[in-house]
């Protein structure tokens, strides 16, 4: 079974079904507590931005969450 690339347009809520640690990682970073149950959380770059993160700073967290597959 292949891995499913994580890209900065990857909706949070599919981030999360695929990698469940995904939560605890993206939380530590400062992004937004993904288990409040928002209705709609975007993708990973429209939460971090929203946050502040620098594309710089998205493609770490694209990386890393990569790594963790």
């Amino acid at each position: 079974m292949s891995k499913t690339k994580i890209t900065k347009d990857t909706e949070i809520e599919d981030l999360v079904k695929l990698i469940p640690d995904s939560v605890v990682y993206l939380m530590e970073q400062g992004i937004r507590c993904l288990r409040c149950g928002e209705p709609i959380w975007g993708t990973l770059e429209s939460a971090a931005k929203e946050k502040g993160f620098n594309d710089k700073d998205i493609d770490k967290f694209v990386k890393d969450l990569n790594k963790m597959q």
